[in-house]
């Protein structure tokens, strides 16, 4: 008997306490729970799944919730669909955003070509890197090359060409969900329109002589390109080229009278078939 009350009357007593307490738990879950709208995963439904971040919400789950509170915008998701944004739409009752096919591009082809401050060899990311004088690029904007976008990435879409020492995307890939334009310290990586011709590949807003001393490919400011452009689709803002794509013809014009030919042409149909090829190229030796 002794044994009895020393050992199994604490487990029944504890056994209880647990029971009530689960009880209370549920009864109180029950009464408390805010009902979910059956909207919100219909919508969640209706996204890509990717959870890629690039809308700048946690996942598809938070943006949902945004979208259905009206505290976000259907076109910030680049991976869904035009069909399914449709279909959100609808869910949501309002128009259909329109908004023109996107896709990532690095305004830099510095890499090489752009001097150093140091040669650095601590932990290989360039957030790591950005936190030491602002990185080892003597240009204020330089690509360092060392992958945090790559890292970011969930499609593989975008990578460090070994070459030129700058990250480079692969159209066959690419979402323009935006984790990689989130994720790069240097705020170098933007979107472009899917059919759009020609970029602009630098982001130093520096005086053109403070350019060239640093990087031989960075804008100087010099405006060939907007004093050649026939439809004023290129202009000089804080000495830097940019284009405005509503206007841009593809002419080509700024491209060929630049001479740090740092206005790069562009051409994303030509981009996929040649990614396409590399890739089949891959499998093809992978299987001999």
């Amino acid at each position: 008997m002794e044994i009895f009350m020393t050992f199994v009357v604490p487990v029944l007593v504890v056994t209880a306490i647990g029971a009530v307490v689960a009880f209370s738990l549920a009864f109180l879950g029950e009464k408390m729970a805010v009902d979910r709208d059956a909207r919100i995963d219909e919508i969640v439904r209706n996204l890509s799944g990717a959870n890629c971040g690039g809308c700048g919400y946690a996942g598809c789950d938070a943006f949902a919730e945004a979208l259905f509170k009206g505290e976000a915008k259907l076109s910030s998701c680049n991976p869904t669909s035009a069909a399914n944004k449709k279909n959100i739409a609808r869910i949501l009752g309002m128009s259909e955003e329109k908004s023109r096919e996107t896709v990532a591009v690095v305004h830099c082809i510095g890499g090489n070509a752009c001097r150093n401050k140091y040669s650095y060899q601590g932990f290989g990311d360039c957030e790591s890197a950005e936190l030491l004088a602002g990185g080892n690029k003597a240009c204020i904007t330089g690509c360092m090359g060392l992958g945090t976008c790559a890292d970011a990435c969930k499609y593989s879409a975008i990578s460090v060409n070994k070459d030129t020492a700058v990250s480079e995307v692969d159209y066959t890939h690419c979402t323009s969900c935006g984790a990689c334009v989130a994720a790069c310290p240097k705020k170098i990586i933007g979107r472009i329109p899917k059919d759009a011709k020609v970029y602009v590949g630098c982001s130093n807003t520096n005086k053109g002589k403070a350019v060239a001393d640093v990087c031989k490919k960075g804008c100087i400011a010099c405006g060939r390109c907007e004093k050649n452009c026939p439809t004023g689709a290129i202009q000089l803002s804080n000495s830097l080229a940019v284009i405005d794509y509503d206007k841009c013809i593809g002419c080509m014009k700024c491209a060929e009278v630049c001479p740090r030919k740092c206005i790069i042409p562009f051409n994303f149909e030509a981009h996929v078939r040649r990614g396409r090829s590399a890739d089949k190229s891959a499998e093809l030796k992978k299987g001999a």
